[in-house]
């Protein structure tokens, strides 16, 4: 069809050639209680923008392995481990905390030589993000998920004209203060018709790094399809849930951190840890997770896989399963599993066959859920743009029998109980390209 042709084509503009995500979508609050980290653990973490890998560094395992496909994304984890060790704790929060250096040229000529080359190459040319110039003045306004912040921001100011409410919201001290704020002022100037119908083109959501499967996972399980999810979803974040430390969405409404509301490692403490050596145990690599794997011979005892088993499965189940493959081979007994997903009931992973012990198994038999701890973290997740969320203990030898995915199923939407009783796996009726996949995290 030719809208999916269309599809394809934008989601590969947008992520071919292009940083896609400026700051990390997933709550590492919630990751860190799950991961429960200790000096001898190894982690491998997809490294979207690096945030959390930094933040994981926080509780001292013993290595972090963050393995992108998109080479700018581990550019900016390159900016942030030399910015770290080379700037004092006020310029390194302008630059990442305001998204502004107060003097780029003179930042980046301390910056320059602690990069790779492919992050030079990089930073030489996309510097002038941090600069403050122009309309997108804020580095959290760039990239392919900062345009689009950057359009609801417009929105909000010039369509909605809801500025100053959204600023009385983020300064809400009560969940009741929120409230009143929120379903009074915000969202019924917020919530048209326009806003529906411009969250559910593709080309949109390409911009947050959303391809059409994953929109159509939502499209088919979720009540009212994704612009009614995220409209729950807000509601969620803005009227239940205490918006004072949500950084995702204030640099999301506001394009820059406060000192008081930002990610761990832009605090002075964290800063100074991570500065006194705990940022060289965080180490990038350019490459896909299979090849990560099947390169090397290091053995982890954490994986955090983040969404992109939604983009494989529907495209790529043979590389997923060699993928799962891998992470067998090179875990350890009991390694710990974390992935999210929008899928409302994620039935793709268990059924997949990998060998262990000279055997073959179904993923099932082999993944040990905390289905009571993913669901009771998940609704305190601060950023609230997934359907699951999933916990697991990976062993070498069956512990129970097959399971199907959907009892080990976390909380799976902003409003439970409107969860269809019929939800299943996923058919690929209209899938993502794997040529376009490729560029996404």
């Amino acid at each position: 069809m030719l809208a999916t042709h269309l599809s394809r084509a934008f989601f590969k503009l947008c992520h071919g050639n292009h940083l896609v995500y400026n700051t990390c979508w997933e709550d590492p609050r919630l990751d860190r209680q799950a991961l429960e980290l200790g000096p001898t653990d190894r982690v491998l973490v997809i490294t979207s923008a690096g945030c959390n890998a930094l933040d994981y560094a926080l509780d001292e395992p013993e290595r972090i392995d963050t393995v992108d496909v998109n080479p700018r994304q581990n550019a900016l984890l390159d900016l942030k481990k030399a910015a770290i060790r080379q700037l004092d704790y006020d310029e390194f929060f302008a630059l990442f905390g305001r998204g502004v250096a107060s003097d780029w040229a003179s930042d980046y000529a301390r910056l320059r030589g602690e990069l790779p080359p492919a992050s030079q190459e990089y930073w030489d040319k996309y510097g002038k993000f941090f600069l403050g110039e122009g309309r997108r003045d804020s580095f959290y306004f760039r990239g392919s998920a900062g345009l689009f912040a950057w359009f609801i921001n417009g929105y909000i100011n010039r369509y909605a004209k809801i500025r100053p409410e959204i600023e009385q919201l983020l300064a809400a001290k009560t969940i009741e203060e929120q409230q009143e704020i929120y379903h009074k002022a915000v969202k019924p100037a917020f919530w048209g018709p326009w806003i529906k119908w411009f969250l559910k083109r593709d080309a949109t959501l390409s911009l947050l790094g959303v391809p059409r499967a994953q929109r159509q996972q939502l499209e088919r399980y979720y009540p009212g399809g994704i612009a009614k999810f995220i409209e729950d979803s807000l509601d969620t974040v803005f009227s239940e849930l205490p918006i004072k430390d949500n950084y995702f969405w204030r640099v999301y409404l506001t394009g820059e951190y406060t000192p008081e509301c930002c990610p761990n490692y832009l605090k002075p403490e964290s800063f100074a840890r991570l500065k006194a050596g705990l940022v060289d145990r965080v180490n990038t690599h350019t490459t896909t997770i299979l090849d990560h794997l099947q390169a090397g011979e290091q053995k982890y005892s954490h994986f955090i896989l983040l969404d992109h088993m939604d983009w494989m499965a529907e495209n790529m189940a043979d590389v997923l399963a060699t993928q799962w493959q891998a992470i067998v081979d090179r875990s350890d007994e009991g390694a710990k599993v974390l992935w999210r997903s929008a899928a409302m009931v994620c039935e793709f992973v268990d059924p997949i066959t990998v060998t262990t012990g000279g055997q073959q198994h179904k993923l099932g038999q082999l993944l040990e859920y905390d289905q009571d701890q993913a669901e009771a973290l998940h609704k305190l997740d601060r950023v609230h743009t997934y359907c699951s969320f999933y916990i697991a203990k990976l062993h070498h030898a069956p512990f129970a029998s097959p399971t199907a995915a959907s009892t080990a199923t976390a909380h799976t939407d902003a409003n439970p109980q409107t969860a269809p009783s019929d939800a299943r796996a996923e058919s690929s009726q209209d899938p993502v390209s794997p040529d376009a996949l490729a560029h996404t995290r």
